[in-house]
């Protein structure tokens, strides 16, 4: 194999690489999009749960700086 062969091969490597990278930050940048969908639904149990366990800990903090 030449040198002009391995330099080639090792550009493909490369840009298959680059590919895959950006496949995957593109998925991950669509996750993060519908997550942040749940977050904004209202009616998402999870976020009713975030929202009452945030409430719970403001009245404890309050409590015990009104002691």
């Amino acid at each position: 194999m030449g040198m002009k062969d391995q330099f080639q091969e090792k550009s493909e490597q490369l840009q298959n690489q680059a590919r895959q990278k950006a496949d995957q930050a593109r998925e991950q940048m669509q996750g993060r999009g519908r997550r942040r969908d749940e977050d904004m639904d209202p009616s998402h149990p999870q976020r009713d749960r975030d929202r009452e366990r945030e409430r719970e800990q403001e009245d404890r903090f309050d409590q015990d700086y009104d002691v």
